[in-house]
């Protein structure tokens, strides 16, 4: 499966830096989203070869990118300028189940709280019932031009 068109139009990121494959269910709390993992992504072919596990950091973008998909939303409908989302915090990363090529996991995100055009967010992923992880991260939300 490859990213839904409401996914392309609503993040800047792209393949093979997207790792949202469509978004499940939304509300204003929160948002869940699906991504399956691949064998062909390049990233098993070195972490680690003939074991492939999917790299925590990578884990970690697809809870992020999903947030990215959350707040597009909310500031959408605030009638917000379009703009790029920006990392500027993760905390309480917690691994608690590796994720091989073929799993299908859920992400879901929760805005927590905002000011000064920082969005705090929490984010977890699960391969069924397994979890997978949990991150609290923040996020700023630039105008293009003003990332640099």
């Amino acid at each position: 499966m490859s990213a839904s068109a409401e996914v392309l139009r609503r993040i800047p990121h792209r393949p093979p830096f997207l790792f949202v494959d469509e978004i499940v269910s939304e509300s204003p709390e929160s948002l869940v989203a699906r991504r399956t993992w691949r064998a062909d992504e390049d990233f098993y072919g070195g972490h680690y070869p003939g074991a492939p596990i999917t790299p925590g950091v990578i884990l970690c973008e697809a809870v992020f990118q999903a947030g990215a998909l959350h707040l597009s939303r909310i500031l959408a409908e605030q009638g917000a300028p379009a703009g790029v989302p920006l990392l500027v915090k993760i905390s309480d990363v917690r691994f608690r189940s590796p994720v091989y090529p073929g799993d299908v996991v859920t992400i879901e995100v929760r805005k927590k709280d905002s000011m000064a055009g920082f969005f705090i967010m929490s984010g977890s992923m699960r391969r069924g019932e397994t979890r997978v992880l949990s991150v609290d991260f923040s996020v700023a939300w630039k105008k293009p031009g003003e990332a640099r």
